[in-house]
């Protein structure tokens, strides 16, 4: 057993979802949402986070992580989990975080999400976009979708990640993963040689660039139903900023595009349970219907919120509707839909009164 393992199990016993090593500084470990303190009998160095990191790294990893001052891998601990790592140089030193990752895939169901969110996996090509800020759930709810796919699909399902999270056994579906770093390059490399490798789904971790961005369009285009998320609050800015990565010269040919690919966006937060028992994701969720289409088409993206406001019939859903939903249920106060509302003003008047808002 490595030396970190015991931190990581202390971690997972507290029901923390990350564990924080800080040089000159106590652990760290973050449950529902916040930063905890971990007692031990003295502060870590970065000498000591360095050792306990080499125990776990193969020599390549080492080598990146002394060349490029930042590496993001995976840990697996028998009988504990699976883990994904980050370990980064600072001002005073070594330090890592460690994120927990589940188990057991969980279903679309236990997630909450609703019955329209499982339908965008019935698709046979497109484009589905689960975006969202740090900590807010994608990896998940990609392997979520990808796991709904693998139970009821006989599908050829490939994975490009940076790392590898959540493992996925073959049910219906023939399951391949590789690892950016590990089993290719990167992201795009990887996408551009999927095409060679007949798949019928393909999971993006991320779309990081332009390049890694117009090979899942394009791919979406031909055949493919590609899954992928973005580090991007809101269903219509997620649009945005796909199309404002590319040129002037080629926004008429990429808003085409993304128009007849595009089948979905999840846009989602993680908030805290009103009774304190971990977190829900709240999910702004846009449908690719013909409206739509028209105005990504048209470059009138900004009439997005409008549509939703009015597409709750086909299961879109916007952020605030979504927080107030959460509130009324019972499921969030309503001092945490505030912090993460869209239109605090009107969303203030959407609560209850006796909700105690405070801005």
């Amino acid at each position: 057993m490595a030396n970190i393992d015991k931190l990581l199990s202390g971690a997972k016993s507290m029901g923390a979802s990350d564990l924080h090593l800080v040089s000159d500084s106590m652990p760290y470990v973050r449950v529902n949402g916040d930063l905890k303190t971990v007692k031990i009998d003295k502060p870590m160095s970065s000498e000591l986070i360095q050792r306990l990191l080499f125990e776990i790294l193969t020599p390549d990893q080492k080598k990146n992580l002394e060349a490029i001052k930042d590496l993001d891998f995976s840990y697996e601990v028998e009988g504990l989990g699976r883990f994904r790592g980050n370990a980064l140089w600072q001002k005073k030193g070594m330090d890592a975080v460690f994120r927990c990752i589940p188990t057991e895939i969980p279903t679309l169901e236990e997630l909450g999400f609703p019955p329209v969110v499982k339908k965008l996996t019935d698709h046979h090509q497109g484009l589905i976009l689960v975006t969202g800020p740090t900590r807010s759930g994608k990896s998940t709810t990609l392997a979520a979708l990808v796991n709904e796919i693998n139970e009821k699909k006989h599908e050829h399902i490939l994975t490009i990640e940076d790392p590898i999270e959540y493992i996925h056994p073959n049910k219906k579906s023939v399951v391949n993963q590789r690892e950016v770093g590990k089993h290719t390059d990167t992201f795009a490399s990887a996408l551009r040689a999927s095409l060679r490798e007949d798949p019928d789904i393909i999971m993006v971790g991320e779309l990081r660039d332009i390049e890694t961005m117009s090979m899942a369009i394009t791919a979406s285009e031909t055949g493919h139903l590609v899954l992928a998320t973005l580090q991007t609050s809101g269903a219509h800015k997620t649009i945005d900023r796909v199309l404002d990565s590319f040129p002037p010269s080629q926004q008429s040919q990429i808003r085409t595009m993304v128009s007849e690919s595009l089948k979905g966006v999840i846009s989602q937060q993680l908030i805290k349970r009103a009774d304190g028992k971990g977190m829900v994701a709240a999910l702004e969720i846009l449908i690719g219907t013909v409206p739509l289409a028209n105005l990504i088409r048209e470059g009138k993206t900004f009439q997005i919120p409008s549509l939703m406001q009015t597409g709750r019939n086909v299961g879109m859903v916007k952020m605030d509707d979504a927080l107030k939903d959460l509130v009324q249920q019972g499921t969030i106060t309503a001092e945490e839909a505030y912090r993460y509302a869209n239109d605090k003003r009107t969303f203030e008047q959407l609560l209850p009164k006796e909700g105690g808002v405070n801005g």
